[in-house]
């Protein structure tokens, strides 16, 4: 039987290139050009040469990470946390923040000129806020290590699900600067709490709270050990054993321009309160809404933007498709006493043709979805019957993806600015503002 000789395929994994950095691409990584190749390059910045090792080598271009910088940027800078590099939380602590946003924004661009064939867009100041203890919110990841008998606390690696132990995170709010201390000891040395598989943290304007979620029961006393020891940091710790609903003796909650937002912690919200405040008065600002418009708030969450257009619109309607958001959003607008204001259920990837929270007399449309992007309800909606469309995102490849729909729909981009909501990571969330023509 005849055999074919077949050539085995080479990997260059592992292999060092030297590359000219020529860019960022929207993940923060730098963008260079080997043999053909687009490479994007973790840890390198633009007009830098430097050595690279391949992660991971595909027909067309190749991914791999900065391990020594020959010619360094300008803007490179020491990056002020010790986990830096290890822990997958920040990407860009070696690079000026003033200049994170600068290539963010050009990034952005890229891709409306790609996706949307726009090259002129109306940009506006960037939303800010402090770059170091900006998180209001984190989730910390547990284990209890039964080879050394310690009790690992901390964040995932880089593109691991291996834990970094953090001693402390500097951009977490100061609130928690020793919670990692104080966790790991108490944990550590009472085995009836290793049952801990998670740690989630928030603080809200009313209080600071630390939900603790474990896979085995927990028996009172042991509780009451770890409260006892978090007692001086001042917070409220809840229990969540993922069987039975979480117990608060007050719900978290958050105000903006006279809205309380009230939350349970397995609700979204957004983690930089500063930047979530100045992108809901952005947001009205650039509506200009009146007692005339109707409201229509696609992915509403727990009403983050509806409740607060509520009191300048005539009507507005939300819409999510998490139940128990829907149930926090109905109980928001009753406790803010606003009446005109409805909430609905409904997945939004779903056929809306028999939708009955669709109002044909909505004259403004806001978009808040994840990552994913809205483009399954877009194409669907009758965007002409629209005046002025709002699109808040946390992916620009979905932004300029779905900005195509609305443009050929008869809009312009009026105008486009950054939310800088995740200093020193590549996170890039964005509001476009839309109008019809």
């Amino acid at each position: 039987m005849a055999q074919i000789f077949r050539a085995k395929k080479t990997s260059n994994k592992g292999k060092v290139l030297t590359l000219d950095v020529k860019s960022l691409d929207h993940q923060g990584r730098g963008v260079a050009n080997h043999n053909g190749k687009v490479c994007f390059i973790d840890g390198a910045l633009p007009n830098e040469r430097v050595k690279a090792q391949i992660l991971d080598e595909k027909s067309k271009l190749i991914e791999a990470k900065q391990v020594k910088v020959l010619t360094p940027s300008e803007e490179r800078i020491d990056p002020f946390c010790q986990h830096y590099g290890v822990c997958g939380g920040c990407q860009l602590q070696h690079l000026k923040v003033d200049s994170q946003i600068t290539y963010k924004q050009q990034a952005v661009g890229k891709l409306f000129e790609k996706f949307a064939k726009e090259t002129h867009l109306a940009w506006q100041p960037a939303i800010t806020s402090e770059d170091k203890y900006y998180r209001r919110s984190a989730r910390i990841a547990c284990i209890s290590d039964k080879k050394t008998k310690q009790f690992k606390l901390g964040f995932r690696a880089q593109k691991s699900k291996q834990i970094v132990e953090v001693e402390n995170c500097p951009v977490l709010n100061i609130a928690f600067e020793e919670l990692f201390t104080q966790l790991r000891l108490v944990v550590t040395d009472n085995s009836k709490l290793h049952s801990i598989s998670h740690v989630q943290l928030c603080e809200a304007d009313n209080g600071v709270f630390v939900l603790i979620r474990h896979t085995k029961v927990i028996d009172d006393n042991t509780k009451q050990i770890l409260i006892t020891a978090l007692s001086d940091s001042g917070v409220q710790v809840l229990w969540d054993d993922g069987k039975e609903p979480v117990t608060y003796e007050q719900l978290p909650n958050y105000r903006v321009n006279g809205i309380e937002f009230g939350f349970q912690l397995n609700n979204f919200i957004q983690v930089n309160g500063e930047v979530n405040e100045k992108m809901l008065m952005q947001s009205l600002d650039w509506l200009a809404l009146s007692e005339k418009d109707i409201l229509l708030d696609l992915f509403c969450g727990i009403g983050n933007f509806s409740l607060l257009a509520a009191k300048y619109a005539k009507r507005v309607v939300g819409v999510e498709g998490v139940d128990n958001s829907v149930q926090r959003a109905k109980a928001n607008a009753a406790q803010n006493q606003l009446e005109n204001v409805s909430f609905e259920c409904f997945d939004l990837t779903d056929d809306i043709s028999s939708a009955t929270w669709f109002d044909k007399q909505a004259n403004v449309l806001i978009l808040d979805p994840s990552r994913t992007g809205a483009y399954d309800v877009l194409k669907q909606l009758p965007l002409n019957q629209f005046e002025k469309i709002l699109y808040v995102s946390c992916d620009p490849v979905t932004l300029a993806r779905d900005s195509a729909l609305v443009l050929e729909a008869g809009f312009t981009i009026s105008k486009v600015g950054l939310m800088n909501m995740f200093p020193h990571t590549g996170h890039i969330e964005t509001m476009a503002l839309f109008q019809r023509r």
